[in-house]
């Protein structure tokens, strides 16, 4: 059992990452980068999140010690290249596939913190770094505001699922459980919000307040 969950996590992981590359890949097609372009941007994309994520748990950077993934998202940035064009609305497929990689980089994120040893609000803190760091860094490279600053639901749908499995683990689930709720809670959150045109509320300016002169 325990061997088919390790399993599963590195699949996820696979997952994970081609999801993200991918849409790291489709920004820079957006951009009309190079292939040099594409595989830097769907690299930072792809492993930004879980690179600071092991650098603040103190272990070795995952991708660093697996070079059949660092290929993967290489191969994927170089598929994208000569296929993105075939895209007819390339935003539309990225949003999609950042909702694929957030939602598993939440969990596996919370899965690794939790492993490590680390609280569950530290746990959940490092799962939404996990999900949201390399898309930022992707959006700031490419000159875009960030999807974590954006008004609609992101971060938050990352939150709630690594939330969900570090709940669900505190309590005892199976954790091949706890990690498959909490994956399709954050997919299902950000899905709704793309459909239906979810966000936060956002700041509303008003006028400044005038103070008496204290002189």
């Amino acid at each position: 059992m325990a061997a088919s969950l390790t399993l599963l996590l590195e699949a996820l992981n696979w997952a994970g990452s081609a999801a993200f590359a991918a849409s790291g890949a489709l920004t820079a097609s957006r951009k009309q980068l190079d292939p040099v372009g594409f595989v830097l941007i769907a690299a930072t994309t792809a492993f930004g999140g879980g690179t600071v994520r092991d650098v603040l748990l103190g272990r070795p950077v995952l991708w660093l010690g697996t070079p059949g993934l660092a290929l993967m998202v290489a191969l994927v940035a170089l598929v994208l290249f000569f296929a993105a064009h075939r895209l007819e609305r390339r935003f539309v497929p990225l949003l999609w596939a950042d909702a694929v990689g957030m939602a598993l980089f939440a969990v596996l994120g919370a899965e690794a913190a939790l492993q490590d040893g680390a609280s569950p609000w530290a746990a959940i803190l490092l799962g939404v770094i996990t999900a949201t760091f390399g898309g930022a860094l992707r959006d700031v490279i490419c000159g875009e505001l960030p999807l974590i600053l954006r008004k609609e639901i992101y971060a938050t749908a990352a939150a709630l699922g690594a939330a969900g499995f570090v709940a669900l683990s505190l309590l005892g689930a199976d954790r091949g459980l706890a990690v498959c709720a909490g994956m399709a809670a954050a997919f299902l959150v950000r899905a709704a919000a793309l459909l239906r045109g979810w966000s936060l509320p956002t700041y509303k300016a008003r006028p400044g307040r005038e103070y008496p002169d204290a002189r």
